[in-house]
């Protein structure tokens, strides 16, 4: 005999921006009518952070479930592509080295390419490891097609975008509302928790409003008002660790090179952000105020803009950390309400996404089962510390001799982290853990690029004699290079693919 059917949940989203609109979108997509309702609640009057905003290529797994045509988004987003993160002046004033969205290369005789490369770059000059990731050799010539355009080697790397912040919520907005969601204009003044569970019953919103639910998810930004005012999860501080506590944002007119990619500049204390879009470019100084003033930081950021500054900075301050638990009772956050990591490898797009989509693995129902509950904190809470630890490798193996350098280059390392360098110092691998958001390409990327050089590499490497090598990773250059001089430049695959007007912000 069947049991009852199941009720509808009725899921209350507290705050707009791309946290809100893309939890709404992800659970409108996943729960159609009558299996949930939707309510997002947010206000006008309240900013969304951000002038621009940059992203890794998990979004492009979101853009295909959510059913968006990648043209029509760039397009309404004042958008552009990105094959990775270049950085200048990390490691030492002068260094340049570039992150790209892909490896390099299949492995050779059952080892990664860049053990190899390591062998030969100990015996003598070798080509940049960086003409081996067709990502990089496309991002040096400002070039771009997506892989699904090329094949064979010259097809191994991804993309992702960069985008208008605003426009980007406005754009998900549309599709969430065309799948049901209901959006609530309105301040929310109060929270009301049942006396005995603590779960939260209904938000009260400004004109005497009272919206009930069964499940809210806070995207309430760094007031965190659901799961750290109301719900009290306390907040793990990671200063210690990424002493930046500070941000200074202002958009520019677009000058100079229409690269597809980031480009994160060191700064004596923090770093300079540029993220090139259709219209204009997003810039902006991540610093540590312990090291600089404010007005100094203003100075450094204006300073270093390609063109003319089209608004006056915006000051953020914020504490990198994340909250002690993500899912309490029947409160879930996502976005900036569950944590902060700078924006150093564009991971807020990321956790945003990873975020509600691991709450779909997990679903809570009408009341939401504490088992689930644990298992989902726990693995959000490897996610984030994974990331962590990566940002965190880019400033402590630095030559730099400013303050803000030699303290991060002292510092005592999270465990984990400190497990991951001791291998790579040993022998130029870096052992992967659960729920790592960064692969070992990623890794070497950033350690090879700063110069760090572990001690030894694998001596399989010696079994494959020298010459086949050199042919090997010759006729690997020479293809990728190939394939990229036949390709358009970023500006003109723009022009061809997404030239549609850009949707209005709403």
């Amino acid at each position: 005999m069947a049991g009852p059917e199941p009720q509808p949940v009725h899921f209350v989203i507290a705050g707009g921006g791309s946290a809100g609109w893309i939890s709404a979108a992800v659970l409108a997509r996943f729960l159609p009518p009558p299996a949930a309702r939707i309510t997002l609640v947010e206000s006008e009057d309240i900013g969304i952070i951000g002038v621009g905003e940059a992203t890794v290529p998990l979004i492009g797994e979101l853009n295909r479930f959510l059913g968006i045509h990648e043209p029509d988004f760039v397009a309404a987003t004042n958008g552009t592509f990105k094959l990775g993160i270049e950085f200048a002046d990390w490691g030492e004033i002068g260094n340049r080295h570039f992150h790209g969205f892909g490896d390099y290369g299949a492995d050779i005789a059952g080892l990664p390419v860049h053990q190899h490369w390591l062998r030969l770059a100990r015996e003598g000059q070798v080509p940049a490891l960086g003409d081996f990731s067709m990502a990089e050799v496309l991002a040096s010539q400002d070039r771009f097609v997506p892989h699904e355009a090329l094949s064979g080697e010259a097809a191994q790397f991804r993309h992702a975008f960069h985008f208008d912040a605003a426009l980007y919520a406005a754009y998900l907005r549309r599709l969430a509302e065309g799948m049901g969601v209901k959006r609530i204009e309105g301040r929310i003044e109060h929270v009301t928790r049942d006396g005995r569970s603590g779960h939260v019953r209904a938000l009260q919103l400004d004109g005497d409003r009272r919206i009930e639910g069964d499940v809210f998810l806070d995207c309430t930004g760094f007031a965190s008002l659901l799961l750290g005012q109301t719900q009290g999860v306390g907040f793990e501080d990671w200063s210690q660790w990424l002493p930046c506590d500070r941000a200074a944002a202002v958009p520019c007119a677009r000058a100079g090179r229409f690269t597809p990619f980031t480009r994160s500049t060191a700064k004596e204390a923090g770093w300079q952000w540029r993220i090139p879009l259709r219209n204009r470019t997003g810039n902006g100084h991540v610093y540590s105020s312990a090291h600089i003033s404010d007005d100094e930081a203003v100075a450094q950021l204006l300073d270093g803009l390609d063109g003319e500054a089209l608004a006056e900075p915006r000051l953020l301050r914020f504490t990198p950390g994340r909250r002690s638990r993500f899912w309490e009772g029947n409160v879930i956050a996502i976005g900036l309400a569950a944590g902060f990591l700078e924006p150093l490898e564009s991971t807020a797009i990321q956790l945003i996404q990873t975020g509600v989509t691991r709450l779909v693995e997990f679903l809570p129902g009408k009341v939401p089962d504490p088992a689930l509950a644990a298992e989902y904190n726990r693995q959000t809470a490897l996610e984030y510390e994974r990331i962590r630890d990566f940002i965190i490798a880019h400033y402590c193996r630095t030559r730099r001799t400013e303050p803000l350098w030699r303290q991060v280059a002292a510092m005592d390392l999270p465990g984990t982290l400190r497990a991951k360098l001791d291998a790579w110092d040993a022998s130029g691998r870096v052992p992967m853990y659960d729920l790592e958001s960064h692969q070992e390409p990623s890794w070497v990327a950033i350690l090879l690029g700063q110069g760090v050089l572990p001690r030894a590499v694998n001596p399989r490497t010696q079994l494959l004699p020298e010459r086949d090598l050199h042919a090997l990773l010759d006729q690997r250059r020479t293809t990728l290079a190939r394939a990229a001089e036949r390709l358009p430049d970023h500006a003109t695959f723009i022009a061809r693919t997404c030239a549609a007007k850009p949707a209005p912000a709403t």
